[in-house]
This record gives C-alpha cells, structure tokens and sequence, in this order.
C-alpha cells in the first residue's frame, strides 16, 4: 500500500477515534440529570475509581476531564501529520462536496442581536440550549418528586421553600454546563478549534454568547438562594464558609468578581471604553479562584477541560511574550496607516488571515492588541508584516511615535503568535470576490499572496480574484501598495487574474495631487543584538509539542494529586470527605495544576529554545546590530511614489459598490465570497448571497484585526 494512502488512512482513524470519544462525552452530559445516571452508572463507576490515591476524585477525572484532553492530544497528532502531508490548501473539491458544504455554511439569520448566524451555528445552538432545558426539566422533574409537605415540615419548610432551594442548585449546575465550554474559544493555540474548522478570532463570538448565558445563569442562581435565606431568615447564610461544605462566602465573591467582568463587557461599553473592559476582564483570575473554593476541585473537574487548556495556552504565551522582537522596518502612509515588518524564523509558517497579538511597551506595557498579518510565510520566508490603522488611542500613539521627525531608532516589540486557520479552502472555487470596507482589506493581501505562490510555484490553477474595497478618502487607497511584497512591480505581471474596483465614499473627485499625499515613507530600525526573529514558541512541530505538554502535565497532575492525597490527605480523612477541609482540597488541586502545567510547558520551550536560537543568529546575519552605548542618527529614510497598482485600479468617487448587481453578474459554478469589514456591510452581502438569488454565491465572514 502506498506511503501516502496509509498517512491518509491513519489520520481517518484519528479522525473517528476523536468523534467516538467526543460522542461518548456528550453522552455523559445528556445522562447526567438522569436517575439512570445517578442511581446506576453513577456507583457502578464510582466502585471502580473511588480509592487512596484519587478518593471521590477519579470519577470526575476520568468521565469529564480525561475524554477532552485526550481529544486534544490526540488532535495535536492529527494537525501535525495534515501539516506535514502539506493539506494545507484544498484544493479538489468536487462540485457536491461544495454544495453540501456551502448549504451548511449559508447564513440564515443576518441582523439580530447575535449577528450573522449560520446554518452550522444555528444547529450547534439549537442543541446546547436544548441540553440546558434537558438537564433543567429531568433536574426539576426528579428533584421535585420525592419533596412531600411531610418531608418539607421535617427540614422546617414549606413546599415552595424547598423546590426554590433545588432550583437555584439545579441553575448552578447549568451554569458550571456552560463553564465548562466558555474557556474553548479563547485558547488561541488549541487543538480543539482548528478540528472543527474555527480559530480564535473567529470563535470569539461563541464566547462572548456563553459568557452572557453563564451569568444570567449563575445570577439567577444567587439571587434564588438569596430569596430562599430571607423566607428561611437565614441571611447569616451569606457569611457561611463551610469547612467539609459548599462556602457560601467564596461563591458570592465569585459572582461579584463575574459580574464586573460582566457589566463592563457589554458592546456598548466594550467599544466606547475599551481599556475598562480590557483590565476589568483580568477579574477572571479571581472570579474562577473563588468558583472552584465554592464547590470544590472535584465537582471543578466537570468545567475544568477547557479552563487546563486555556492555561496551557496562556502560559505558553506569557513565555514567548519575555522575549523581545526584531522590528526591521516600517512603512508610514499618507492615510495614517503604517505597516511594521518583523524579521522571521525561516521555520515559522503559519496561513492566510492569520493574526499576532503585539505589545509596544513604550506606550502601554499591558495592552495586547491583534492585527492581522499581510505578509505570506512561503513568499517571504524571512519577514512578517503587519498592517495597523489608525483607530483607537493605542494606534494612533504609535503613529505619532513613528511619524515625527526625531522618531525612535529602536521599536521595542513583544508579541505572541501567530494564530490561524489550519487549512484554508480558497482554491475550491473558480472565482473570489472579495469585498472590503476600510482596513477589512488587510486578510485579503495575504490571501492574494498565497494565491501567487501557489501559482508561481508549485503550478496549481487559481480562481481569477474581484476585489472590491471601499474607502473613505483618496488617501486610502494607498493601502492596495502592500497586495504585492514588491512594491515596483506591474500590475500585469501579477501571476493571478486580479480586477480591483475601488470606491472612494466621501469624495465626489480625485483630489489635487501633491508631493506629501504621494510618498510612503519608509524608516529602517537599527535592533538590539537581544531582539530576536519571531518563531514559534514550541518549534516547527508545534502541534507535536503540544500535544506532549497536554498528555503529560495531566499524567504528571494526577500522579501528584495521588500521592498527595494518599500520602497527606487520607490518613486524616479516610476518605469520609468529612474531616479534611474543601478549601484546603481546593487549592491543593489548584497548585498542582498550575504546578503541573508550568513544569511542563517550561522544560518542552527550554528544549526548543536552543534550537530556535541557533536558526535566529542564522537569520539575523544580515542585520547590522550597533554596538553598546552607540546611537546612531544615521536611520534609514525613503520615499516610494505610488505604483501601478493605484493606477491600474477602477477608481470609483462618491459612490458606494452595487453589491447586489456586482454579485448577481459574476460567472463560474463555485463562487467565493469573502467580506471583511464594518458590520453593514457584512449582513448586506450575507443577506444577497442567502437570498437564493444567484445559487453559486459561497459565503463567508473574514476577521480581522487593526
């Protein structure tokens, strides 16, 4: 059998390993509100794992935490061999397969408060909520059977005292169910997110709907208790912290730490003070310290999956982010646009659209904020380029910084990334028409890049590309400069079929030419001999790495966690869970995870670090690096004309595309739309291409970052 054939086959097998184990862990959660489940399963497995070493601990471990870290370990397998067997791009798509796709990924809502929502999203969401009714109804529906006013009047309540009581619980536990899916979308290096298709930057929005429904969820949940102490004139309740039970003091704590990330993470408040939301988001870290002393680690291992992997992410960004970055160059625009250029490790690849976080410590030594990378890892192996417009303070800062006379010889830079798709799916179709409003044209020059290596160089047949971007003013259209690396070259030695149609909004014609609109400047950095290229933090097999950091930080946790508690905790305990406090289990649990995953992750970069140093001084040969205490003001200071590609663009003044006419014309059986830009324009070209009105429109929403 072929070599090939054997590659593909065991990534199938690892493929339905992961959906047989996902399935098996969804089953879990549909079981557990069940009698069948608490009655049968439930002591069945709790026999067989209860013992000195885990104590009640193991059933959680094993039923919740142990499915979906194998399913990420065994994913970061799966990645490693699609990267290597370079599935990169896809590109032979049937005609069926197309359709089949596109119809699950067609819009079907476009305005609303949950924004564009597609067929897949609707589906997924239809059974999550269907979940958390599920499991509300069976809680409600068992709970509530056995509460006679015989049994009620023994506890010295009324009926309705007591199923209010079991309904807050009941709350609870359909909060921590929402948990436990909260953390997925924010850990940026997962292996999750790239399995089915999604990034970070595109999943952010899954987060942001979880987070409002786990604290509508857990607000209901306190205020129910609340209620239930007044009618019980047990308000001291509040201030309970139980040795050997649920505290009640931690848990209050926790919502108030949640609800001030809550409040402040409105859009409304998120877009007018970004920099409240930003630091009040930090209140995580307490909200979930005080979450798991509320309930305990073992209940904590039904939500924790998500949260272990997000720790490993965070952490393994915090590492990359001490050191700092070479920055080579940087192109000034007349639009108050700027692109920054980084020097690259050679090995570091990463896809189109993908994004990097970036830390200027001379303006804020806090502040990370994404952009979107415009430059290609196969076109220029040995630079990263990133385009930032002027948007919010932050920006504009570093504008000013760059543009004034005395500007800095050095641009301290930290960064973490970069963050992607795993694959990408352009070449599937026979055309691409790629609709931009402002900066939303910054993925679409890497996408472009992309398509002119694969033509260029390894021959693949590309779809002719429709690019239509609108701006605000003349001076933005400067921007289409950085579609090729090469800024001398003709549009017409472009390797692609490329038509771009330009609107400029709010001028009605093309303005005065002068000599400063005209220039894009560009300063060369002189960087310090520490700065170094940027590269992956867990080398070119990342994937690999990662997947040694999951499985054996969890192995490594439990073995503590064994010992610990056969060795200190059940000499005291024995097991009762009635002696040794919950508290004190807690932040054991709590310690050796971090502990576990900082062991880990530290000794995996430490072994990588060397070899990606050795690379760096290889690319970094060419840099002239000054010599201490030296400063020089010899800095680097050019002026490009605009080139060819502004003026081979259809200019369009005062007016705005006919998206509807534009789309209804194009040709081809498989057309690609892509939109990228404000949120109007989004749901307009959602609403033409879901409107049925031409059948081979396929969409899909770019992210992107400035």
């Amino acid at each position: 059998m072929d070599f090939t054939v054997q590659k593909k086959m065991f990534r199938i097998a690892i493929k339905l390993l992961i959906l047989v184990v996902f399935l098996g862990s969804i089953m879990i959660w549909i079981m557990n509100p069940t009698s069948t489940y608490s009655d049968i399963w439930t002591p069945y497995i709790h026999a067989k794992t209860n013992s000195t070493y885990l104590g009640n601990q193991g059933e959680p471990l094993l039923l919740y935490m142990f499915p979906i870290l194998f399913i990420a370990a065994l994913g970061c397998v799966y990645l490693h061999l699609e990267k290597k067997c370079g599935t990169k791009n896809c590109s032979e798509s049937t005609a069926e397969e197309i359709n089949g796709i596109s119809l699950w990924k067609r819009p079907i809502f476009v305005k609303g408060p949950l924004g564009i929502v597609f067929w897949t999203e609707l589906a997924f969401i239809v059974m999550f909520i269907a979940l958390l009714v599920w499991s509300f109804a069976v809680y409600l529906k068992i709970g509530f059977s056995p509460i006679t006013p015989q049994l009620a009047a023994k506890y010295e309540e009324q009926v309705w005292e007591a199923q209010l009581s079991l309904a807050a619980f009941r709350l609870g536990s359909l909060g921590n169910i929402c948990l436990a899916l909260l953390f997925f979308p924010v850990a940026r290096g997962s292996s999750v997110l790239p399995l089915v298709g999604l990034t970070s930057e595109a999943s952010i929005k899954y987060h942001i709907w979880l987070g409002h429904i786990t604290m509508v969820l857990f607000t209901a949940h306190g205020l129910l208790y609340i209620i239930y102490w007044i009618a019980m004139n047990q308000l001291s309740e509040t201030l309970k912290w139980d040795k050997i039970w649920i505290s009640n003091v931690a848990g209050e704590l926790s919502l108030l730490f949640g609800l001030g990330m809550w409040v402040t993470s409105f859009a409304r408040i998120r877009r007018q003070m970004f920099e409240l939301f930003f630091y009040t988001h930090n209140l995580y870290t307490l909200f979930l310290i005080f979450f798991v002393l509320h309930i305990g680690i073992s209940y904590s291992f039904i939500m924790m999956p998500g949260l272990y992997l997000f720790l490993i992410d965070r952490y393994l960004r915090f590492l990359q982010s001490r050191q700092k970055v070479c920055v080579l160059s940087s192109l000034l625009l007349p639009c108050e646009t700027l692109e920054l250029n980084f020097s690259k490790n050679t090995g570091l690849e990463y896809s189109p659209t993908s994004i990097i976080f970036i830390n200027v410590p001379s303006i804020s030594k806090l502040q990370w904020h994404p952009f979107t990378i415009t430059s290609n890892s196969n076109l220029e192996p040995e630079t990263l380029s990133v385009v930032i417009g002027r948007g919010g303070s932050w920006s504009q800062k570093l504008y000013q910084m760059l543009s004034t006379p005395s500007s800095v010889e050095r641009l301290e830079v930290a960064v973490e990334g970069p963050y992607g798709p795993a694959s990408t799916h352009f070449l599937r179709h026979d055309s691409l028409v790629m609709v931009s409003g402002g900066l939303g044209i910054t993925p679409f020059f890497s996408i472009i890049r992309e398509l002119i290596f694969q033509s260029t160089t390894l021959g693949t047949k590309t779809p002719q590309i429709l690019l239509i971007c609108a701006f605000r003013n003349s001076a933005d259209l400067t921007m289409l400069d950085f579609i090729l690396p090469g800024y001398g070259t003709l549009i017409d030695s472009c390797p692609v079929k490329l038509q771009i149609e330009a609107y400029v909004t709010r001028e009605k014609h093309p303005p005065m030419s002068t000599a400063d609109k005209d220039l894009i400047r560009k300063i060369s950095f002189k960087p310090n001999v520490l700065d170094m290229p940027i590269s992956a933090i867990l080398g070119p097999n990342s994937w690999l790495w990662l997947g040694v950091i999951i499985s054996c930080s969890f192995v490594l946790f439990i073995v503590m966690l064994g010992i610990i508690t056969r060795f200190y905790i059940y000499p005291i305990d024995h097991n009762t869970n009635m002696i040794y406090p919950l508290s004190s289990r807690a932040v054991i649990g709590m310690l050796l995870i971090c502990g576990s995953i900082t062991l880990t992750a530290s000794a995996v970069v430490v072994m990588n670090k060397k070899q990606n140093a050795n690379k760096a001084r290889q690319n970094t040969q060419f840099i002239d690096a000054p010599s201490p205490g030296f400063h020089s003001t010899d800095r680097e200071l050019e002026s490009f004309p605009k080139q060819s590609f502004i003026q081979a663009t259809n200019v369009h003044y005062g007016s705005r595309p006919d998206l509807e006419m534009i789309l209804s014309k194009c040709e081809g059986s498989s057309i690609g739309v892509l939109v990228c830009g404000p949120r109007k324009m989004r749901h307009d070209v959602a609403t033409i291409c879901s409107s049925g009105l031409v059948d081979n429109l396929h969409f899909e929403t770019i992210s992107f970052s400035w």
